[in-house]
């Protein structure tokens, strides 16, 4: 399947939903060709194409490849907007750049789960609320082609999970609390807001553990 690229050829396009590509199970990657040259500079693009959009994780089908390829980032300089109060209640902490090629995931069910807005770069305009496992284990090959194993907790397990659900053919809106659907201007004018207010407001529900007792 082709790519196509911007202008700046070091951009890739990304599709955004409704693109049959985002619904159907990608393919495993050979992982004899992910050392070879191509597959490098594919690596590249959508890293680049990622910290463009901006983002904090790219998946091969958002850029119109069935693949089963994802990568992922997040570093301080993306929580510019976000007070301490919200880092920790995400527990967002810093992802470094990271390859997934065949990822497969886990969840640690005795973590338990959590609900925060997410959004996507293919459903631009919109975020909502989405439960996901607090933890996961991650177990993929690497940019060198070499096997990894991770647990990802916060944050960053709601990225990997994020973003494999890319590779299996769904998207975040899949998985949804409908009536926390809102515009990322809506979203941005409750920025700061704690999630149970939120909830609370727009009449979705919470994990037990983040509604708290009631």
């Amino acid at each position: 399947m082709a790519v196509r690229l911007n202008d700046d050829a070091s951009l890739l396009q990304i599709v955004a939903v409704g693109n049959p590509v985002l619904r159907r199970p990608a393919e495993p990657v050979d992982p004899a060709v992910i050392v070879t040259s191509d597959f490098q500079r594919l690596i590249d693009q959508m890293r680049a194409t990622m910290v463009a959009a901006p983002g904090v994780g790219l998946a091969a089908p958002q850029v119109g490849l069935g693949i089963r390829l994802a990568v992922i980032e997040d570093a301080p300089e993306r929580w510019v907007d976000l007070d301490p109060r919200t880092l920790a209640e995400r527990e967002r902490s810093e992802l470094a750049f990271t390859v997934l090629v065949n990822p497969v995931v886990e969840r640690v069910a005795e973590a338990g789960v959590v609900t925060f807005y997410e959004g996507c770069l293919s459903v631009p305009g919109y975020a909502g609320a989405v439960e996901r496992a607090r933890t996961v284990r991650l177990s993929a090959l690497g940019a060198d082609g070499e096997p990894f194993s991770a647990i990802y907790t916060g944050w960053p397990a709601r990225i990997v999970q994020h973003e494999v659900d890319h590779l299996n053919g769904d998207i975040y809106v899949d998985r949804v609390a409908i009536r926390s659907l809102s515009t990322v201007e809506n979203l941005a004018n409750r920025r700061g807001r704690p999630i149970a207010e939120l909830a609370e407001e727009l009449g979705f529900t919470l994990s037990r553990d983040q509604a708290g007792p009631g």
